[in-house]
């Protein structure tokens, strides 16, 4: 969990053209508007219809600033994606947040960065880089920053973000995002000497990840996927909790009531010989079996022996 920004912050995210002049603090540098399908502007609007607004509002900037964080296309459409699917399914949380474009932009940016991701045989590979050779320089340089160095020089020189807001969203002190902010911009003004500056630098992120086709989903594919996830985990987890009640059940069912203990080994005792194995039979014995079975097995002879 992170603490939400209570600050606006004095600069705008990554604008979506070349150039773009800085606006007033936001996602995309506009404010949120509620769809046409309202039926008055006093009504109130639905949660799938202020989500539809929050996910127009964030969503493209948001791709762009993640694909500048993984350098991968496909994994910055899928964090944004995912963050919004988390954003529905606890709407009710994210919609009193002071700030619901921070709590989703946190959520995409910690999904992005995720380690796991490494592991994905889809994302073994590397994907094609910019076509652009300066845009091909600057995202090499950003991935070779640690990943809390990488969020630090995003939010702050690329979002626009205020210190204070950076180390908030970055769950670190205000001292140490200002360093992490100052080795980010040291280690990219020593391999790219043109974009020492920070207003230089504003500007080629923001190019840089306007010249990619980025494209996010629809609000309404994303909460349909969110809401059947939502219904799949719900069942496992009642899958799981029925199969411990039963394997819980049988095991009282079957478990002994009362203590057994355990037959001991058995001992030697002195002075009584051990049982001996019965052994082959002698002469007599053998003529005996074979006079028992030749006589009959029942009938009167059984009862009255005839004297030999």
């Amino acid at each position: 969990p992170r603490a939400p920004s209570r600050a606006a912050p004095h600069r705008n995210p990554l604008p979506a053209v070349r150039q773009a002049p800085r606006r007033s603090p936001g996602c995309t540098g506009q404010a949120p508007t509620v769809p046409a399908r309202t039926p008055t502007p006093a009504a109130a609007p639905t949660p799938a219809q202020a989500f539809d607004a929050l996910y127009a509002f964030c969503a493209p900037a948001l791709v762009r600033q993640a694909y500048l964080l993984t350098g991968r296309r496909e994994l910055a459409r899928e964090s944004v994606e995912q963050a919004f699917q988390v954003a529905w399914q606890r709407w009710p949380e994210v919609a009193v947040d002071p700030d619901p474009a921070s709590w989703v932009r946190a959520t995409a940016y910690e999904y992005a960065l995720s380690p796991w991701h490494r592991f994905r045989p889809r994302y073994r590979h590397p994907e094609p880089p910019p076509a652009d050779a300066s845009d091909r320089a600057l995202l090499d340089v950003l991935l070779t920053l640690p990943p809390p160095y990488r969020r630090t020089l995003l939010l702050y020189d690329g979002v626009g973000l205020g210190l204070p807001e950076t180390a908030a969203e970055t769950e670190a002190s205000t001292p140490a995002a200002a360093s992490r902010l100052l080795h980010a911009r040291s280690a990219i003004a020593e391999r790219l000497p043109d974009l020492a500056e920070p207003e230089v630098l504003h500007h080629r992120l923001a190019e840089t990840a306007s010249t990619e086709r980025l494209r996010a989903a629809k609000p309404p594919t994303v909460r349909i996927e969110s809401e059947r996830r939502a219904r799949f985990w719900t069942r496992a987890a009642i899958a799981i909790t029925v199969a411990i009640i039963g394997a819980t059940a049988l095991t009282l069912h079957t478990a002994p009531t009362r203590y057994e203990p355990p037959v001991p080994p058995g001992e030697t005792v002195p002075g009584v010989p051990p049982k001996a194995a019965p052994g082959t039979l002698s002469t007599a014995e053998l003529t005996l079996r074979a006079k028992l079975r030749a006589e009959s097995a029942n009938g009167p002879e059984k009862l009255l022996p005839e004297p030999r």
